[in-house]
């Protein structure tokens, strides 16, 4: 690129490289990386787990994660050396001209504070509007991101919106003091289909109304499809490759490339019909619960047989993981009753013996606030080994190796990290192993694969296949991915408000004619066309 489009960046990244600190030793993990961002372009970052995107996202902003340093290259902002820059100048730039949405809004926000509080944090320390202003700012945001009762989600925590109105708040909070540049890392990971379409045209309008930069990191082709002018593919810290987002989608170069076109697959076998006359595993009778006084679920009722899968979804905020609750005894049930194996379980799992805990497990959604970062990840998936197996010394590493051997992570390389020291995949399937780890008959998969690329998704699902069919796993699999469901469901439930609107065998679930409210879902299931999001919006008057 020549020197005169250099200046008319916003953003020019050159021979960027990145060390991170395993041990006593720096390792290079980002290999001499350009970047070219202009004014009111959207740039998608794609690869898979552990390819770098994250990381050369916060370094746009001139900041490394503990544990990593710039060791070469150069990052300019708009005339601004930011490798060099002091970490005042640094600091007055983030929140303000640079703003970055993270993957994990539960681990983003203060707990202790309420959202509109954390909104207008940015603003006002920036001297960009007054407390007034910024309220104002922050309601009519709110309604462009869709969010419930925008006059008043704002003055509610964090624990008291769901997780997918949570990173809309956060993606609200970004867009605070209308930066020139925002680094979105995976925005819509934790929100269902329908939400995403909300989020992703509110998102794509504003970028374009302020005429803001940003950086759209994702493992969602579909999606970047959909956000991104180009795109650029990563693998390892390096560039593979990057074109237009039509000639990428159209005719990508390298192979790499096209196996990432390629996936989604992956299909589980077709199983033996279950006799109507076994027993479930787990037989979820008439329940009904309600979170203080307000019910959240209403004569819920559906089964689960051993080596089955049953797909739960539904929109954010359905029921979906409160269901998953009351199951696991997190939540007591108000009416109805949960039976595991015929026999009736205790609302609380404070009077389940261990057996009965460790029967049912729970691999969560948000593996962040998940995984206690104070721990090795030895350490996180040998508690479970030892509280339930009674395995100890030698005895109980082995067991934790032999489960890091069947999420694919090396034991050597793995067993003495923290949390921290992995991608957001790597931390989901120490979540998935510490759930193997007690054995159990009936495993709840909460997103499970939602923070995974879809390579790494694909060998999650094999894994979670493999080892069902080894063992004879009943699961309950929550996703907002329909993909995912055609990919692994036996059976699917589909809930909304807290009720069961449609249940049945998956193939019929996918045949017309659905409940309307099904028929919502399926048709917003984001495609490989860059014109979907625009089609979809046009045939439903939203556009």
């Amino acid at each position: 690129m020549s020197h005169s489009k250099e200046k008319d960046n916003l953003l020019t990244i050159r021979g960027l490289r990145i060390e991170g600190k395993s041990g006593d030793h720096w390792n290079e993990i980002v290999h001499g990386v350009d970047l070219d961002l202009k004014r009111g372009e959207v740039l998608g970052l794609i690869g898979e787990s552990g390819a770098g995107k994250s990381t050369i996202g916060l370094a746009a902003m001139g900041f490394t994660r503990d544990g990593c340093r710039i060791s070469g290259g150069a990052i300019d902002f708009d005339g601004i050396d930011l490798v060099h820059a002091t970490q005042k100048v640094r600091r007055g730039l983030r929140g303000h001209r640079i703003a970055y949405v993270a993957q994990s809004a539960a681990a983003s926000f203060n707990p202790a504070h309420r959202l509109i509080d954390q909104y207008c944090e940015s603003p006002i320390v920036h001297g960009v509007m007054s407390r007034e202003q910024a309220e104002t700012d922050a309601i009519d945001l709110y309604r462009r991101l869709h969010l419930p009762n925008p006059e008043e989600i704002g003055f509610r925590y964090p624990h008291q919106v769901s997780g997918g109105q949570l990173q809309r708040a956060m993606t609200a909070m970004a867009m605070a003091s209308k930066p020139d540049l925002i680094i979105f890392d995976e925005p819509t990971t934790a929100l269902d289909v329908t939400t995403q379409i909300e989020v992703l045209s509110a998102i794509r309008d504003v970028v374009r109304d302020f005429h803001t930069a940003a950086i759209y990191i994702t493992h969602d082709l579909a999606v970047v499809a959909q956000m991104a002018d180009r795109v650029k593919v990563l693998l390892k810290g390096e560039e593979v490759e990057e074109a237009d987002t039509r000639s990428m989608l159209d005719d990508p170069k390298e192979d790499y490339t096209k196996s990432l076109w390629a996936v989604r697959s992956f299909h589980a076998e077709a199983k033996a019909d279950i006799s109507t006359q076994s027993t479930p595993v787990v037989s979820v009778s008439h329940v009904s619960a309600a979170y203080g006084k307000v019910p959240v679920l209403h004569d819920v009722s559906f089964d689960i047989h051993k080596g089955r899968t049953v797909a739960v979804v539904g929109e954010s905020g359905s029921g979906k993981s409160t269901t998953a609750r009351v199951i696991t005894g997190l939540l007591a049930a108000s009416d109805g009753e949960v039976r595991f194996n015929g026999h009736v379980m205790p609302t609380s799992y404070k009077q389940r013996s261990k057996d009965q805990l460790r029967q049912a497990q729970m691999i969560y959604q948000m593996a962040d606030t998940a995984l206690n970062p104070k721990q090795t990840i030895g350490e996180i998936i040998g508690r479970p080994v030892q509280f339930y197996l009674g395995l100890r010394g030698k005895a109980r590493l082995e067991r934790v190796r032999a489960l890091l051997d069947e999420i694919e992570l090396e034991p050597d390389l793995y067993i003495n990290r923290l949390p921290s020291e992995l991608s957001g995949g790597q931390k989901q399937r120490i979540g998935i192993a510490r759930a193997l780890a007690a054995e159990p008959e009936f495993i709840i998969c909460d997103e499970v694969t939602s923070a995974l690329d879809q390579l790494v998704a694909e060998g999650i699902l094999k894994l979670l296949n493999k080892v069902q069919k080894d063992f004879g796993l009943a699961y309950m699999f929550i996703t907002h991915d329909l993909a995912t469901v055609r990919a692994i469901a036996d059976e699917v439930v589909v809930m909304q408000h807290g009720k069961v609107v449609e249940a049945g065998p998956k193939d019929a679930m996918f045949t017309p004619p659905h409940h309307a409210y099904t028929d919502l879902l399926l048709s917003s299931i984001p495609e490989m066309d860059p014109d979907w999001l625009d089609k979809l919006l046009k045939q439903r008057g939203e556009a």
